[in-house]
């Protein structure tokens, strides 16, 4: 039986950079999601596949119809959070506020409410933020894909496929992106950066490994990736490329793995989780 895999897309400007003091505000005349989004959807259309928008609220708000283009062509609208605010750095009251008005922007422009979450940066931890998980099923989220399984953004020791997370609330389920184990560590290979860095042979292996123990890989994206010559903030070397990578584009990467797996929704996959 094939496994699917999920392609997630986190909907997100140029600009939207954690860490930096004070919460990215549009640059005038510099916005460059619409396009890299309408890129993003054509090719998923060539290659019929269908993904998870991750959405910041903020986003969505901005381009009104951005949000409905997505859905109509049949994919899945997720939450991304609202301003993208590490979540370490909101209080439980605040991140259920963010979690709510996202969802009620999307469901008010897609007749859905999401059931899907995304911390930016990967700010979601079962140590340091255990109140988010339950909150987040209060406010009816069946899945969440925040929980790196990498140094620094993460837990390096911590699952590297889906699994189920407790919570006074229910169960959550959660679906970590993709790396490849070495004996050095983890490597990012799922997205970002990593993804157009590390050779094509290594992420078509590490895919196909899971595959074969009956567990999907979880990509990632961001819209700026399809948009190397697009604009950065001026960042340190190092930080510019841990937040931009390399100047190349995702496209023809993403395309041939299109070709070589099969991909759904994050949403499809929790029904399979839930039923198998």
């Amino acid at each position: 039986m094939t496994v699917p895999n999920a392609l997630t897309i986190d909907v997100e400007e140029w600009f939207h950079v954690c860490g930096l003091p004070g919460e990215p505000a549009p640059l005038q005349g510099e916005e460059r999601v619409v396009a890299a989004v309408e890129r993003i959807l054509s090719l998923l259309a060539d290659c019929r596949a269908r993904a998870t928008f991750f959405v910041l609220g903020c986003v969505a708000e901005q381009h009104s119809a951005l949000v409905p283009a997505i859905a109509a062509a049949g994919h899945e609208i997720a939450s991304h959070g609202w301003s993208h605010r590490l979540v370490t750095g909101l209080t439980p009251a605040e991140f259920r506020d963010e979690v709510r008005r996202t969802g009620d922007l999307l469901e008010r422009q897609t007749g859905r409410r999401p059931t899907g979450f995304r911390a930016p940066q990967w700010s979601l931890c079962r140590k340091r933020t255990p109140w988010a998980f339950p909150i987040l099923r209060e406010e009816g989220y069946r899945y969440d894909a925040s929980l790196s399984p990498l140094p620094f953004v993460g837990n390096r020791r911590g699952p590297r496929g889906p699994h189920a997370i407790a919570t006074p609330a229910g169960e959550i389920m959660e679906f970590p992106p993709l790396v490849t184990p070495t004996p050095f560590g983890n490597l990012p290979t799922g997205g970002g950066w990593g993804f157009r860095f590390f050779p094509e042979r290594i992420i078509v292996a590490t895919i196909g490994r899971l595959n074969r123990r009956g567990m999907p890989a979880v990509l990632f994206l961001h819209p700026r990736e399809m948009d190397p010559a697009g604009p950065r903030l001026p960042l340190s070397p190092l930080r510019s490329f841990v937040a931009y990578g390399p100047r190349r584009s995702a496209e023809g990467r993403l395309r041939s793995l299109l070709g070589r797996f099969e991909f759904t929704t994050l949403a499809h996959l929790v029904d399979v989780w839930d039923t198998a």
